[in-house]
């Protein structure tokens, strides 16, 4: 009896360690940060969360996307804590977060970007105006030959209607009217860069920062306008014709590890880092 009552009193002391050990780890484990949204961006959300927690070791951050639309739902539903956004929110998502958290959100622009027009790097084409754009993905122009290249048929390439980038194509270059029932809608920039990489003549837009194995093709305003690439000083100068903001859109004002998080974002080795992904800085 007394061997019994001895380890059965080892094991509770066994259990009181364990359980002030799982107590001090809880403590000490930081806090967890969820950003979900845009596929655009997350290549460089997850290039901040990175540098971010190995500064900060105790605090996790977790990056996701499944496009804008796909952001907002979980920031309206309380699933996230940012949503990464290559749009601005729309009105009715603003009314759900009202409904919701008595709050009208918060948006904070963290990079610039100039939605990239990607062509096959044999395409002969070099520029395009922003009409023949909308009219190639409105389906009105079918032909390489109408905008001066070969006798080919063009084949589009586009995002899936939850994505930011779809929302701003549609919004910006279609004028709120429907893509060409023959786009072929992809999960992702980088599987649309892809599928342009491998068709020489096909034809897709995204981010700037997604245009590996392909060409850009330079947009411009009129027939007799210069065409322009996205970069830094297009983007900055408006000479570019699709620059937009990348955001993040919190419930409220941020706290704690995601203020850290935010302040980061925006400092200057944050904004280093949106240049290294191949964007631009906000400011």
């Amino acid at each position: 009896m007394k061997q019994r009552f001895c380890a059965n009193m080892a094991m509770v002391a066994l259990f009181a360690i364990v359980l002030t050990l799982g107590i001090s780890v809880s403590l000490n484990a930081g806090q967890t940060v969820t950003l979900k949204g845009s596929d655009t961006m997350l290549m460089l959300g997850q290039r901040w969360a990175e540098a971010f927690m190995a500064g900060n070791p105790s605090t996790i951050i977790q990056v996701t996307g499944g496009g804008s639309g796909v952001g907002f739902a979980a920031l309206i539903n309380g699933s996230t804590d940012i949503c990464e956004a290559s749009r601005p929110i729309k009105p009715g998502e603003i009314d759900k977060l009202k409904q919701r958290f008595n709050s009208q959100g918060v948006e904070i622009p963290v990079a610039r970007d100039g939605l990239a027009v990607y062509l096959n790097a044999e395409n002969p084409i070099a520029e395009l105006t922003v009409d023949q754009l909308r009219l190639i993905y409105l389906g009105t122009i079918t032909n390489w030959k109408e905008v001066g290249g070969p006798d080919q048929r063009i084949i589009l390439y586009g995002r899936e209607n939850s994505s930011g980038t779809y929302s701003f194509f549609k919004d910006n270059v279609l004028k709120g009217k429907d893509f060409a029932a023959q786009t072929q809608t992809l999960p992702g920039t980088a599987a649309v860069v892809n599928a342009v990489a491998k068709d020489k003549f096909g034809i897709g837009y995204g981010g700037a920062a997604y245009a590996k194995g392909v060409k850009y093709a330079k947009l411009k305003q009129t027939a007799e306008a210069p065409g322009y690439e996205p970069n830094l000083e297009t983007v900055r100068s408006g000479d570019y014709p699709l620059s937009r903001y990348l955001f993040w859109y919190l419930r409220n004002k941020p706290q704690g590890d995601v203020k850290k998080l935010v302040d980061f974002v925006l400092s200057n080795e944050g904004q280093e880092i949106v240049n290294k992904v191949g964007y631009f800085p906000v400011k």
